[in-house]
């Protein structure tokens, strides 16, 4: 299976098309969430304080899967 990520350094660039689908959902979602979260608080530094845990959540799941398709060698 051709790799979906290449990795440079600590970062994941998309290199194939499931690549792109994976991070554009991310994106979106991570999206989504803050202006769910930025609809319920009036404030912005609250609206961030909440949705930095999520952002981090949906980070670490992206990058295992971008670590997991990059076609690593062993």
């Amino acid at each position: 299976m051709k790799p979906q990520f290449k990795k440079t350094g600590w970062i994941f660039f998309p290199s194939g098309f499931a690549g792109w689908i994976i991070t554009i959902v991310y994106g979106g979602i991570s999206l989504a969430t803050l202006a769910w979260i930025d609809s319920v608080y009036n404030s912005l530094f609250f609206s961030l304080v909440r949705f930095f845990p999520y952002f981090m959540g949906f980070t670490v799941i992206w990058y295992w899967v971008a670590y997991n398709l990059s076609g690593k060698t062993k």
